[in-house]
């Protein structure tokens, strides 16, 4: 079962799922490095312009977003098909994308407002 099979909605809803869920590892990655660079005393997230925090956290955050949203997009397009004999499937992968792609946003805003590059 290849990707010549996509057209079949039972395949885009197993895809949607697998991609959707697949997104999720990259997330927690990402929030778990902006949580440990996180400063209470200061109120931002901290790290150095050397470092591999920010290639790290972008390359984290960009895989998950473009992933989830590929997942919720499949699992949405497949979901209700009268054909679609996993429909539950394709729900999870569209609501899981989605929440992924949400906080995906909301974690790069938040970086982006609380972002202290320290000059090393």
């Amino acid at each position: 079962m290849g990707f010549s099979q996509l057209r079949r909605f039972d395949v885009q809803a197993k895809y949607a799922l697998v991609l959707s869920l697949g997104s999720v590892p990259p997330l927690v990655v990402a929030t778990t490095l902006a949580i440990r660079n996180y400063d209470h005393n200061l109120g931002q997230i901290v790290h150095g312009s050397e470092g591999l925090f920010l290639p790290v956290f972008l390359a984290c955050l960009g895989l998950s977003l473009l992933v989830g949203a590929i997942g919720s997009a499949l699992g949405l397009s497949s979901a209700g098909r009268p054909r679609n004999e996993r429909p539950a499937w394709s729900w999870i992968g569209f609501f899981v994308g989605s929440t992924v792609v949400a906080s995906n946003l909301i974690l790069l805003i938040a970086y982006w407002m609380l972002k202290l590059i320290r000059n090393v």
